[in-house]
């Protein structure tokens, strides 16, 4: 076959877009390796698939399985089960902030900052 056409193709495939689906999917194993069904006669990848398809000599129920597997998302891994242990401690403060809460060194108490931020825009002791 010196030039395929569409036409060749479509008494294979009635459906011109399921087509172009086939012969890109098997251009792509072409590219992969898979074996050629006819010689190459220095064609591209995806004209040799459609000469494929065109001669029936590539099984298309074996096309629509590598697209659909090839379109399909991978799976979720699974979860991991093995326990995460804390690399520091939930008590310890690793920004060397002081807790509010605590005691101020020197025995101070410790401040209140939203009724100093009010004392000092409205005036208040």
């Amino acid at each position: 076959m010196a030039r395929v056409t569409v036409e060749d193709c479509i008494l294979q495939v009635p459906n011109r877009f399921d087509l172009v689906l086939y012969a890109a999917q098997r251009a792509r194993n072409i590219s992969r390796g898979e074996t050629l069904t006819l010689d190459r006669d220095n064609d591209k990848n995806p004209v040799v698939a459609l000469r494929e398809i065109a001669e029936q000599t590539v099984g298309l129920p074996n096309l629509e399985a590598d697209l659909v597997k090839s379109l399909s998302r991978a799976p979720e891994p699974e979860p991991v089960e093995d326990e995460v242990m804390d690399l520091i401690a939930t008590d310890e403060n690793i920004f060397g902030v002081m807790d509010v809460n605590e005691e101020m060194p020197g025995g101070e108490e410790p401040v209140d900052i939203e009724a100093a931020i009010g004392a000092e825009l409205f005036g208040e002791e």
